[in-house]
């Protein structure tokens, strides 16, 4: 058989087959729940006039996405009773999805009237599903792949669902809080979970998965030490096995490339809300302008993938980013309708780019049968120390405006997140260098 050109690889039609649209369903799905417990409870929190530092300290309940590599070992190894039929994969995600929802519906339910507390836990337990759907999503996406470019393209679908959430949980949301209130805003978008379930019935079980779940069950049961070591452990030392001495520094590039991004991620709402910028006006332009940012920036990584290799194109990604970060340092003195937009689409387009990159990434870094825990373990450290650091964003806004005001504050915090991300520029720099030396 005649391989296929270049050009009908990677065409359009490529990417118009049912598991690449499944991927697009569960990428929205993915991304539903990540800014309705981040930033745009901010947005509804300082609209009730909650603190900056409040609102920080309570963004680190998103840091259950960085520790969801403690329980990625199970979701790896354990069927779920009831949803196991479904498959190892399938079940986990069904479980969290039914999770998300509700903890969706009770917050709009509870709302702020009953105190931080209860709404926080909540978020928590959102967050926690939320984790955990995301690691069992990434394994089905990765164990789905016939190639390396069906992972990309995979990868690209599963970044235009998620970039596509977090657009209606961060910008259509806006407008319709305006109108009908943030309770019944978070009860709609709770519902819109069902796109997700349908495509998880919709979807194959990988083959792959379940071949491997059957043979470590019979070489290895999880009931076992052996099999217990395995889950556990078996992961991590594949990982630094494969890679060696360079595990550590590619991890430490991870966990610096997108540090900016998380660091700064609480404190737009609150700038948007502090300078007076309607919900309208924001919904509206990141809808409009921060979507077309979005998918030319999806569209574009994808192209540089294929065209000049992955480590190039981290490097355009992670330099895009912190320039579109640094950029909302305009924004508290010159926030017209044609500036915002302006920014808001680098920003969204920069955003794009190095997201999928980044994700394409840590994907070909995994192994089958660990593909769970080995992907937990790896977005979690790309996770860990900016949703770590974040909670003190409010606290550093808070700082810097009692010596220089609080636009000046904003601004001088932006362009500092917008320059945390060059360490890992440098780091990968020198192991894209590495690996081309090796291939020569």
């Amino acid at each position: 058989m005649t391989s296929a050109s270049p050009r009908r690889r990677h065409g359009f039609r490529d990417y118009l087959n049912r598991r690449v649209l499944t991927m697009l369903a569960l990428g929205f799905s993915s991304g539903l729940p990540y800014n309705l417990i981040g930033n745009t409870l901010g947005y509804w929190l300082r609209d009730q006039h909650t603190s900056l530092t409040a609102i920080g300290v309570i963004s680190w309940i998103t840091l259950t996405y960085s520790w969801k590599m403690l329980w990625a070992p199970f979701v790896d190894r354990i069927q779920i009773p009831l949803f196991g039929r479904l498959g190892l994969r399938r079940g986990w995600i069904l479980l969290a999805q039914i999770a998300i929802g509700s903890g969706l519906v009770g917050m709009a339910v509870l709302g702020t009237e009953h105190g931080l507390a209860a709404l926080g836990a909540l978020s928590l337990l959102v967050a926690l599903a939320a984790a955990t759907q995301d690691t069992a999503i990434d394994a089905w996406r990765i164990e789905s792949a016939g190639d390396a470019d069906d992972l990309k393209r995979l990868t690209s679908s599963y970044t235009f669902g998620f970039r596509i959430a977090l657009l209606a949980t961060e910008a259509v949301i806006l407008p319709v809080a305006q109108r009908i209130g943030w309770n019944i805003s978070y009860g709609i978008y709770g519902g819109l979970i069902l796109v997700g379930v349908i495509a998880c019935l919709a979807a194959d079980e990988p083959a792959r998965a379940d071949a491997a779940l059957a043979r470590k069950q019979t070489e290895a049961p999880l009931s076992s030490a052996r099999g217990l070591f395995d889950a556990i452990a078996g992961p991590f030392i594949a990982f630094f096995r494969t890679h060696g001495a360079l595990a550590l520094a590619m991890l430490l590039a991870i966990t610096l490339y997108q540090l900016g991004y998380f660091v700064s991620g609480p404190m737009y709402t609150a700038m948007y809300s502090d300078l007076g910028l309607s919900k309208d006006m924001v919904g509206a332009t990141r809808g409009t302008f921060g979507l077309a940012g979005t998918f030319l920036g999806v569209a574009a990584g994808s192209y540089l993938l294929f065209r000049i290799g992955q480590f190039p194109t981290l490097l355009i990604g992670g330099l895009l980013l912190g320039i579109g970060t640094a950029l909302y340092a305009i924004v508290p003195f010159a926030h017209d309708a044609m500036t915002f937009s302006a920014i808001m689409f680098a920003d969204n387009f920069g955003i794009a780019v190095a997201g999928i990159t980044l994700v394409t990434y840590l994907s070909s870094l995994t192994s089958i049968g660990y593909t769970a825990t080995q992907y937990a373990l790896l977005s979690s450290a790309y996770t860990w120390a900016g949703k770590l650091l974040k909670g003190f964003s409010g606290a550093a806004v808070d700082n810097l405006a009692a010596h220089y005001g609080l636009m000046n504050a904003y601004a001088v915090f932006f362009i500092g997140c917008g320059l945390l991300g060059i360490p890992a520029l440098v780091l990968f720099g020198l192991l894209g260098n590495h690996l081309r030396q090796a291939q020569s």
